[in-house]
């Protein structure tokens, strides 16, 4: 009777446990389909001069949410001018011949004997960094070893400023915007990319073709030395100021060694006070030619209007005497595993990255399934080594598919009395795992119904929408948005198993161990992993 009453219970364990497994893909297909029903209704137009348009029309809310890529971003640099795709990110607000000035013609003479002064500057400045490179004077930014002709080129440069600023309308472009209804107004600037956007109300889409395309047709670099300075100061307050923000930028640094990630959107700290108007201006000419920029809608409009009105206002835009080049120099591949070491004003930590690939690589969607599955609250870092062995207080994965290339992140922060090389070998303790056995398929399936209500989320009104398309169109294909969460449905527990041998060995990561200032690391120096 008791071995009755033990089968009999045994048989409803199971019997719950397959009726929940079932249940588990019924809601997996329903939400699967649901993702993939929700296809978003993409139209594409080219423009003569090359410039492509997106148009999503949705009735939903009377507004509309625009913007604009420019498919130019940090790896599009090089050594000496870095920083400078940011610094257009700043430079495209300050107007055009109507907008931002009082007098336009006094305001290009004044900018035209800025230059003059500006390019004698330069020449004492080459003086200078001679003398650095010689050991006659220590740092180049000290005001005591500028020269004496320099000291009165900058008076000089300085009450142009005065001038140019009595002519000026500060923020007259968000301004206009504002005053007819946009919110929003904003922009960024990644390693791959730079995007602008707003939101307007629906019947004002004639201004923002004109504004747009204003600002991309005649372009008005005012306060370009000033908003330079402004871009050195932001360095240093998200950077040299905060705990990890040297060492972050020292670490992505050894990451990479031939790939232009190399160095910092921001751009090194050499480069951003050197970058002459010459230079952006050639910059601006290469990169922000129509046929490098797409354009794109979302909200409520018909599309043939849209059309009509991007010809008038977009096409007068000539296309660019030259096509922008790709990116050819591609990362080494690493042949031994690298390790830095720190001291910060910040807790224990550990922070690893293996090289993987760029954005729409086939292995980029398996390395997106296995991230989530040992991120957040319920993936298996938290469980294993926030919960399990109490190693750690919290713990991250990512996969970045950048345009060129790409990596994975996984990291996390050490328990009072525990090191970053315990959180360490806790993270390769886990990655073995997927390595050696395959994930339980309701493991796999409870991933990929969280990938797929959160596409439904991000698809519900029009400015969650347009940033969908901007990163996956700066990225490399606008059609990621519909097409990422059917490959993402589609990767097999073989596949997770197959990515975690492939790219988590020890020769192609870097391992940066972060401890508090005046401590050291117990394990300092026990470096083999696993």
């Amino acid at each position: 009777m008791w071995l009755n009453w033990v089968m009999h219970n045994s048989m409803v364990d199971i019997s719950k446990r397959l009726s929940k497994l079932t249940f588990t893909f019924f809601i997996a297909a329903t939400c699967a389909a649901s993702a993939w029903a929700q296809k978003v209704p993409v139209t594409e137009v080219t423009l003569d001069n090359g410039m492509k348009l997106l148009m999503v029309e949705r009735h939903d809310e009377p507004s509309i949410s625009g913007g604009w890529v420019a498919h130019v971003g940090a790896s599009n640099e090089r050594p000496g001018i870095t920083g400078i795709a940011h610094l257009f990110e700043h430079m495209m607000f300050k107007g055009t011949p109507t907008i931002g000035t009082k007098d336009y013609k006094k305001d290009q003479q004044i900018i035209a004997e800025q230059e003059e002064v500006r390019n004698e500057m330069r020449k004492e400045e080459a003086k200078i960094r001679a003398a650095y490179r010689r050991g006659e004077i220590d740092d180049l930014t000290k005001p005591e070893n500028q020269t004496p002709h320099w000291k009165g080129l900058n008076r000089k440069f300085n009450e142009l400023i005065a001038q140019q600023r009595d002519i000026l309308v500060k923020n007259e472009f968000d301004q206009v915007y504002t005053k007819e209804g946009g919110t929003g107004m904003n922009a960024f600037t990644s390693e791959d990319m730079t995007a602008y956007f707003i939101t307007v109300p629906a019947n004002k889409m004639q201004l923002w073709m004109w504004m747009e395309s204003e600002r991309i047709f005649h372009p008005v670099f005012r306060e370009f030395y000033a908003e330079r300075d402004v871009v050195f100061e932001e360095r240093r307050m998200r950077t040299d100021s905060t705990p990890l923000g040297k060492f972050t930028e020292e670490s992505e640094a050894m990451f990479w060694e031939s790939s232009p990630y190399h160095w910092p959107v921001v751009g090194w700290p050499s480069d951003i006070p050197s970058i002459s108007k010459a230079q952006a201006d050639e910059f601006y000419g290469l990169f922000y030619a129509p046929q490098n920029l797409t354009l794109i809608l979302v909200g409520d409009f018909k599309t043939n209007d849209v059309v009509l009105l991007a010809k008038k206002y977009f096409e007068r835009i000539p296309r660019g005497k030259k096509d922008p080049p790709d990116v050819v120099t591609q990362e080494v591949p690493q042949a031994a595993e690298k390790r830095m070491y720190a001291e910060a004003e910040t807790n224990p930590q550990v922070d690893i990255n293996w090289h993987t690939v760029p954005f729409g690589h086939k292995d980029s969607y398996p390395l997106e399934v296995l991230a989530q599955i040992l991120s957040t609250r319920t993936g298996r870092l938290y469980k294993g080594l926030v919960l399990g062995s109490q190693v750690a207080t919290e713990t991250y994965a990512a996969q970045d598919s950048r345009k060129w290339a790409g990596l994975f992140n996984a990291g996390g922060e050490a328990r009072d009395g525990k090191t970053p090389e315990e959180v360490e070998q806790g993270i390769y303790t886990e990655m073995e795992k997927l390595k050696k056995e395959e994930v339980p398929a309701e493991e796999l399936q409870k991933v990929k119904n969280n990938f797929a209500a959160s596409e439904y989320r991000r698809l519900t009104a029009n400015m969650p929408i347009l940033m969908h398309l901007i990163q996956n169109e700066g990225e490399g294909d606008w059609r990621e948005i519909n097409e990422a969460g059917k490959k993402i449905q589609l990767v097999t527990a073989a596949d997770v198993k197959r990515v975690a041998n492939k790219y988590f060995t020890k020769e192609n990561r870097m391992v940066g161990i972060y401890t508090r200032k005046g401590s050291s690391s117990k394990q300092e120096g026990n470096n083999e992993g696993k």
